[in-house]
């Protein structure tokens, strides 16, 4: 008698469940309706899309997507198919480095005759590493109204899912795409005390890890790549282990790598003076200092210091 009886527990908990999904489909489509049946008030609307999974869109989102006179975005086509998923049938104009400062004088424009703007990323949250800062920044400026709709973020969501400290974090976009100045770019980041965060393209990846690893040594680190999408995989280890992970070659998808906050290690004054020497023996007090400083982690006014004496007791 228990199989039937564990067969009508599964059927009536699939009744249950099937009775509170159409719950929250009643209530969310509710919801949508009596935002779309309000009107929306002049101004610029920073919303957020989503980065893979058409689901992760919010209910505010479509309501001002919906309403607004005009939706500006990267590319339209992207953007076009995200709209028609959701019946929206708001006009689309490009909005992109290449043309905007001919678009910007006119979105103000229109915000001064109180137009309702959309403005949206190709996934994500608008401006950022997006176009789009000057015009909400002149937006502001002029007096109209600048409502960021929270939403899906790849940053926040890499973040979240790494295993590495969120209490403080840096998101540093972009590192440049030739070694040399993208290890000095590294360099000037290594001190930070949070997490760091980058978006990488995914032919450079390997040689990104490479230069990581050369600067900042075995912190541990994580590389998401394809968020929210069907082939979506976080893998964390130190830098070093994911260089030799990803040491074969291209990897496809978008990537965020993420490397942890460097280790608070004690350095004593001896140590910072042994390795002047080597390093004053070919640079200067204030080239060797800023070396120092950075290869310890340590204050460079310290090593600085530390090496104005060191020349007054050789006299």
């Amino acid at each position: 008698m228990t199989p039937a009886k564990d067969d009508d527990q599964d059927q009536t908990s699939d009744m249950s469940g099937t009775r509170a999904a159409s719950s929250v489909a009643e209530r969310s489509a509710s919801m949508v309706g009596r935002l779309t049946g309000e009107p929306l008030a002049p101004g610029l609307y920073l919303v957020a899309t989503p980065i893979g999974n058409l689901a992760d869109i919010t209910l505010r989102a479509l309501s001002v997507l919906a309403r607004a006179d005009v939706v500006y975005c990267e590319d339209t086509r992207h953007s076009r198919t995200l709209l028609s998923h959701f019946a929206i049938k708001s006009r689309l104009e490009p909005y992109h480095e290449h043309n905007a400062s001919e678009q910007r004088p006119r979105i103000l424009a229109a915000l001064e005759r109180g137009s309702r703007i959309a403005l949206v990323s190709d996934a994500g949250t608008p401006i950022v590493s997006d176009p789009g800062f000057k015009l909400a920044r002149d937006a502001a400026t002029a007096g109209h109204a600048v409502i960021s709709l929270p939403g899906p973020s790849a940053v926040l969501t890499a973040l979240t899912s790494s295993g590495l400290p969120a209490d403080t974090f840096l998101f540093a976009g972009f590192l440049p795409a030739k070694s040399g100045a993208r290890q000095t770019r590294i360099r000037e980041l290594a001190s930070v005390p949070a997490t760091l965060i980058f978006y990488e393209a995914p032919q450079r990846l390997s040689d990104c890890l490479a230069d990581l690893v050369a600067v900042l040594g075995p912190r541990p680190a994580a590389v998401a790549r394809e968020l929210t999408k069907l082939h979506e995989e976080v893998l964390r280890g130190t830098l070093a282990d994911l260089a030799a992970r990803f040491e074969a070659g291209e990897v496809k998808g978008e990537i965020v790598l993420l490397v942890g906050p460097p280790v608070a290690v004690e350095v004593s004054d001896n140590e910072i003076r042994a390795r002047l020497e080597v390093a004053l023996a070919t640079m200067s007090l204030r080239d060797a200092a800023r070396a120092v400083a950075d290869a310890l982690g340590v204050a460079k006014s310290r090593v600085y210091d530390l090496g104005l004496a060191m020349g007054r007791e050789r006299r």
